[in-house]
Protein backbone atom coordinates (compact mmCIF):
# COMPACT_ATOMS: atom_id res chain seq x y z
CA UNK A 1 0.00 0.00 0.00
CA UNK A 2 1.09 3.82 -1.00
CA UNK A 3 2.95 5.40 2.15
CA UNK A 4 0.74 8.76 1.60
CA UNK A 5 -2.77 8.55 0.55
CA UNK A 6 -3.43 10.17 -3.08
CA UNK A 7 -4.85 13.78 -3.32
CA UNK A 8 -8.43 14.31 -3.52
CA UNK A 9 -8.49 18.33 -2.48
CA UNK A 10 -6.76 21.09 -4.60
CA UNK A 11 -5.50 22.90 -1.12
CA UNK A 12 -4.23 26.15 -3.62
CA UNK A 13 -8.10 25.91 -4.67
CA UNK A 14 -9.59 25.64 -1.23
CA UNK A 15 -7.32 28.29 0.39
CA UNK A 16 -8.48 30.48 -2.29
CA UNK A 17 -12.23 30.06 -1.74
CA UNK A 18 -11.75 30.52 1.84
CA UNK A 19 -9.79 34.06 1.24
CA UNK A 20 -12.83 35.19 -0.94
CA UNK A 21 -14.92 34.27 2.03
CA UNK A 22 -13.43 35.45 5.10
CA UNK A 23 -15.28 38.82 5.27
CA UNK A 24 -18.52 37.39 5.16
CA UNK A 25 -17.72 34.20 7.57
CA UNK A 26 -19.63 35.47 10.56
CA UNK A 27 -22.81 35.94 8.28
CA UNK A 28 -22.84 32.55 7.98
CA UNK A 29 -20.80 30.77 10.83
CA UNK A 30 -23.78 29.09 12.72
CA UNK A 31 -22.51 25.23 12.61
CA UNK A 32 -19.10 26.46 13.32
CA UNK A 33 -20.40 27.77 16.81
CA UNK A 34 -22.16 24.96 17.36
CA UNK A 35 -19.16 23.05 16.67
CA UNK A 36 -17.43 25.46 19.41
CA UNK A 37 -19.85 25.21 21.90
CA UNK A 38 -20.05 21.33 21.16
CA UNK A 39 -15.92 21.59 22.55
CA UNK A 40 -15.87 23.80 25.36
CA UNK A 41 -19.00 21.46 26.45
CA UNK A 42 -16.59 18.20 26.61
CA UNK A 43 -13.65 20.72 27.88
CA UNK A 44 -16.13 21.30 30.95
CA UNK A 45 -16.59 17.82 31.94
CA UNK A 46 -13.21 17.21 31.96
CA UNK A 47 -11.63 18.34 35.75
CA UNK A 48 -8.19 19.46 34.96
CA UNK A 49 -7.02 23.06 33.99
CA UNK A 50 -5.50 23.45 30.27
CA UNK A 51 -2.88 26.01 30.65
CA UNK A 52 -1.33 25.86 27.16
CA UNK A 53 -4.23 25.41 24.06
CA UNK A 54 -4.04 25.98 20.35
CA UNK A 55 -6.97 25.39 17.97
CA UNK A 56 -6.42 25.25 14.88
CA UNK A 57 -8.65 25.14 11.53
CA UNK A 58 -11.19 27.67 9.79
CA UNK A 59 -13.57 29.86 12.49
CA UNK A 60 -11.67 28.30 15.59
CA UNK A 61 -11.74 31.64 16.81
CA UNK A 62 -15.22 31.06 17.76
CA UNK A 63 -13.65 28.85 20.71
CA UNK A 64 -12.37 31.63 22.20
CA UNK A 65 -15.73 33.67 22.12
CA UNK A 66 -17.78 30.26 23.63
CA UNK A 67 -15.43 29.58 26.32
CA UNK A 68 -16.02 29.24 29.69
CA UNK A 69 -14.33 29.34 32.91
CA UNK A 70 -15.64 26.00 33.91
CA UNK A 71 -13.58 24.49 30.88
CA UNK A 72 -10.40 26.00 32.42
CA UNK A 73 -8.59 27.04 29.76
CA UNK A 74 -5.40 29.32 29.98
CA UNK A 75 -4.07 31.04 26.80
CA UNK A 76 -5.43 29.70 23.71
CA UNK A 77 -3.87 30.53 20.42
CA UNK A 78 -5.66 30.05 16.80
CA UNK A 79 -4.02 28.81 13.85
CA UNK A 80 -5.30 29.19 9.87
CA UNK A 81 -3.79 28.79 6.67
CA UNK A 82 -5.34 32.35 5.42
CA UNK A 83 -4.93 35.74 7.10
CA UNK A 84 -7.16 36.52 10.52
CA UNK A 85 -5.86 33.75 13.62
CA UNK A 86 -3.27 34.38 15.33
CA UNK A 87 -0.60 32.87 13.82
CA UNK A 88 -0.96 32.10 10.05
CA UNK A 89 0.51 28.47 9.25
CA UNK A 90 0.22 25.26 7.97
CA UNK A 91 -1.86 22.85 9.75
CA UNK A 92 0.68 20.28 9.01
CA UNK A 93 3.85 22.22 9.84
CA UNK A 94 2.64 23.69 13.36
CA UNK A 95 5.54 26.64 14.09
CA UNK A 96 5.44 25.02 18.11
CA UNK A 97 7.95 23.36 19.86
CA UNK A 98 7.54 19.43 20.83
CA UNK A 99 5.50 18.61 23.88
CA UNK A 100 4.58 22.40 24.68
CA UNK A 101 0.68 22.20 24.88
CA UNK A 102 -1.51 21.19 27.53
CA UNK A 103 -4.74 21.05 24.56
CA UNK A 104 -4.56 20.76 21.05
CA UNK A 105 -7.99 21.00 19.13
CA UNK A 106 -8.25 20.33 15.34
CA UNK A 107 -11.38 22.73 14.32
CA UNK A 108 -13.27 21.75 11.07
CA UNK A 109 -10.57 20.89 8.78
CA UNK A 110 -9.80 17.54 9.33
CA UNK A 111 -12.62 16.35 6.39
CA UNK A 112 -10.66 18.68 3.52
CA UNK A 113 -6.87 17.21 4.46
CA UNK A 114 -5.22 15.06 1.73
CA UNK A 115 -3.50 13.81 4.59
CA UNK A 116 -5.51 14.31 8.28
CA UNK A 117 -3.08 11.18 9.80
CA UNK A 118 -0.27 13.77 9.13
CA UNK A 119 -2.24 16.74 11.02
CA UNK A 120 -2.98 14.16 13.61
CA UNK A 121 0.23 13.34 14.38
CA UNK A 122 2.07 17.38 13.87
CA UNK A 123 -0.73 18.07 17.17
CA UNK A 124 0.66 15.10 18.84
CA UNK A 125 4.05 16.20 18.35
CA UNK A 126 3.08 19.19 19.89
CA UNK A 127 1.29 18.11 22.89
CA UNK A 128 2.91 17.41 26.52
CA UNK A 129 2.95 13.57 27.55
CA UNK A 130 -1.00 13.12 28.52
CA UNK A 131 -1.98 16.38 26.39
CA UNK A 132 -5.36 16.61 24.91
CA UNK A 133 -6.04 16.59 21.41
CA UNK A 134 -9.85 17.41 20.10
CA UNK A 135 -10.75 16.64 16.43
CA UNK A 136 -14.39 18.37 15.15
CA UNK A 137 -15.56 17.92 11.52
CA UNK A 138 -18.41 17.25 9.20
CA UNK A 139 -18.83 13.43 8.77
CA UNK A 140 -19.73 10.97 6.65
CA UNK A 141 -23.57 11.59 6.49
CA UNK A 142 -23.39 15.34 6.22
CA UNK A 143 -25.31 16.96 3.10
CA UNK A 144 -26.59 13.46 1.83
CA UNK A 145 -29.82 14.82 0.57
CA UNK A 146 -27.57 17.33 -1.50
CA UNK A 147 -25.02 14.61 -2.97
CA UNK A 148 -28.25 12.35 -3.82
CA UNK A 149 -29.92 15.25 -5.39
CA UNK A 150 -27.07 16.29 -7.45
CA UNK A 151 -26.51 12.49 -8.52
CA UNK A 152 -30.40 12.16 -9.70
CA UNK A 153 -30.07 15.43 -11.90
CA UNK A 154 -27.02 14.64 -13.48
CA UNK A 155 -27.80 11.23 -14.51
CA UNK A 156 -31.22 12.36 -15.86
CA UNK A 157 -29.64 15.57 -17.67
CA UNK A 158 -26.20 14.49 -18.65
CA UNK A 159 -26.36 10.54 -18.50
CA UNK A 160 -23.13 10.70 -16.14
CA UNK A 161 -22.31 11.77 -12.27
CA UNK A 162 -19.44 14.05 -11.84
CA UNK A 163 -17.11 14.51 -8.60
CA UNK A 164 -18.82 17.69 -6.74
CA UNK A 165 -18.93 17.02 -3.27
CA UNK A 166 -16.03 15.84 -1.09
CA UNK A 167 -16.04 12.34 0.39
CA UNK A 168 -16.59 12.44 4.75
CA UNK A 169 -15.11 10.43 7.22
CA UNK A 170 -16.70 7.81 8.92
CA UNK A 171 -16.91 7.93 12.38
CA UNK A 172 -15.48 4.45 13.20
CA UNK A 173 -12.92 5.47 10.62
CA UNK A 174 -11.67 8.59 12.80
CA UNK A 175 -11.04 6.20 15.30
CA UNK A 176 -9.02 4.65 14.22
CA UNK A 177 -6.96 7.12 12.37
CA UNK A 178 -6.48 8.24 16.07
CA UNK A 179 -5.20 5.06 16.87
CA UNK A 180 -2.83 5.66 13.71
CA UNK A 181 -1.36 8.92 15.12
CA UNK A 182 -0.62 7.15 18.38
CA UNK A 183 -3.34 8.76 20.41
CA UNK A 184 -4.11 7.07 23.93
CA UNK A 185 -7.57 6.26 24.89
CA UNK A 186 -8.98 7.23 21.47
CA UNK A 187 -13.21 8.29 21.90
CA UNK A 188 -14.91 8.98 18.53
CA UNK A 189 -18.47 10.18 18.74
CA UNK A 190 -21.06 12.04 16.24
CA UNK A 191 -23.57 14.31 16.68
CA UNK A 192 -26.58 14.58 14.31
CA UNK A 193 -27.62 17.98 13.23
CA UNK A 194 -31.03 18.48 10.69
CA UNK A 195 -30.79 22.59 9.43
CA UNK A 196 -34.16 23.28 7.55
CA UNK A 197 -33.60 26.40 5.18
CA UNK A 198 -36.70 28.41 3.56
CA UNK A 199 -35.17 27.75 0.13
CA UNK A 200 -31.98 26.02 -1.13
CA UNK A 201 -30.34 28.84 -2.40
CA UNK A 202 -29.60 30.16 1.27
CA UNK A 203 -27.97 26.53 1.61
CA UNK A 204 -25.70 27.46 -1.61
CA UNK A 205 -24.92 31.00 0.24
CA UNK A 206 -24.03 29.28 3.73
CA UNK A 207 -21.44 26.79 1.32
CA UNK A 208 -19.92 29.63 -0.40
CA UNK A 209 -19.62 32.04 2.72
CA UNK A 210 -17.85 29.43 4.60
CA UNK A 211 -15.66 28.75 1.68
CA UNK A 212 -16.54 25.05 1.52
CA UNK A 213 -17.42 24.73 -2.07
CA UNK A 214 -16.03 22.12 -4.16
CA UNK A 215 -12.13 22.07 -4.21
CA UNK A 216 -11.76 18.66 -5.41
CA UNK A 217 -8.96 18.01 -7.88
CA UNK A 218 -10.70 15.80 -10.40
CA UNK A 219 -14.00 17.85 -11.16
CA UNK A 220 -15.09 19.22 -14.15
CA UNK A 221 -14.65 23.23 -15.30
CA UNK A 222 -17.00 26.08 -14.82
CA UNK A 223 -20.20 26.51 -13.24
CA UNK A 224 -22.82 23.68 -12.55
CA UNK A 225 -25.13 24.48 -15.77
CA UNK A 226 -28.87 25.84 -15.56
CA UNK A 227 -30.55 23.01 -16.35
CA UNK A 228 -28.77 20.49 -13.88
CA UNK A 229 -28.86 23.01 -11.31
CA UNK A 230 -32.45 23.59 -12.01
CA UNK A 231 -33.04 19.16 -11.74
CA UNK A 232 -31.07 19.37 -8.57
CA UNK A 233 -33.18 21.65 -6.60
CA UNK A 234 -36.10 19.83 -7.81
CA UNK A 235 -34.96 16.62 -6.87
CA UNK A 236 -33.59 18.12 -3.43
CA UNK A 237 -37.23 19.53 -2.86
CA UNK A 238 -38.87 15.88 -4.42
CA UNK A 239 -37.01 14.02 -1.46
CA UNK A 240 -35.69 16.13 1.39
CA UNK A 241 -38.52 19.23 0.73
CA UNK A 242 -40.18 20.93 3.64
CA UNK A 243 -44.01 21.65 3.27
CA UNK A 244 -43.64 25.18 2.87
CA UNK A 245 -40.97 24.83 -0.18
CA UNK A 246 -37.74 24.43 1.62
CA UNK A 247 -35.26 21.80 2.12
CA UNK A 248 -33.66 19.85 4.91
CA UNK A 249 -29.73 19.56 5.30
CA UNK A 250 -28.24 16.78 7.68
CA UNK A 251 -24.53 17.11 9.06
CA UNK A 252 -23.11 15.15 11.14
CA UNK A 253 -20.41 16.84 13.50
CA UNK A 254 -17.62 14.12 14.36
CA UNK A 255 -15.80 14.58 17.60
CA UNK A 256 -12.31 12.99 18.13
CA UNK A 257 -10.62 12.64 21.46
CA UNK A 258 -7.55 11.14 22.61
CA UNK A 259 -4.48 11.53 24.60
CA UNK A 260 -0.59 11.73 23.72
CA UNK A 261 0.34 8.72 25.78
CA UNK A 262 2.09 8.63 29.70
CA UNK A 263 3.02 5.87 31.59
CA UNK A 264 -0.03 6.91 34.57
CA UNK A 265 -2.83 6.61 32.10
CA UNK A 266 -4.87 3.86 32.44
CA UNK A 267 -4.53 0.87 30.25
CA UNK A 268 -7.17 -1.20 29.06
CA UNK A 269 -7.05 -4.69 30.77
CA UNK A 270 -5.58 -7.58 28.30
CA UNK A 271 -8.08 -10.35 26.57
CA UNK A 272 -8.82 -13.19 29.34
CA UNK A 273 -7.87 -11.45 32.60
CA UNK A 274 -11.35 -10.83 33.88
CA UNK A 275 -11.90 -12.21 37.09
CA UNK A 276 -15.65 -12.73 37.04
CA UNK A 277 -17.64 -13.67 33.95
CA UNK A 278 -21.13 -12.05 32.28
CA UNK A 279 -22.74 -15.40 33.55
CA UNK A 280 -22.23 -14.55 37.27
CA UNK A 281 -22.91 -11.28 37.14
CA UNK A 282 -26.46 -11.69 35.35
CA UNK A 283 -27.31 -14.77 37.67
CA UNK A 284 -26.55 -12.32 40.69
CA UNK A 285 -28.57 -9.63 39.47
CA UNK A 286 -31.37 -11.85 38.68
CA UNK A 287 -31.72 -13.06 42.39
CA UNK A 288 -32.00 -9.26 43.43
Amino acid sequence: MPQTPPAIFDTSVRRAKRRRAASRFADHDFLHRRAAEDVVDRLETILRPFDEAVAAGPGAGLLRDVMTDKAEVGRLVTIDEIPGADLEADFARLPIEDDRLDLAVSFMTLQAENDPLVVLKEMRRVLKPDGLLIAVLPGERTLFELRQALRTAETEVLGRVAPRIAPMMAVKDGGALMQAAGLALPVSDVARVTVEYSAPGKLFADLRGTGETNALLQTPKGALRRDVLAATIAAYRATHGTPDGGIRATVDLVTLTGWKPHPAQPKPLKPGSATTSMADAIRKAGQN
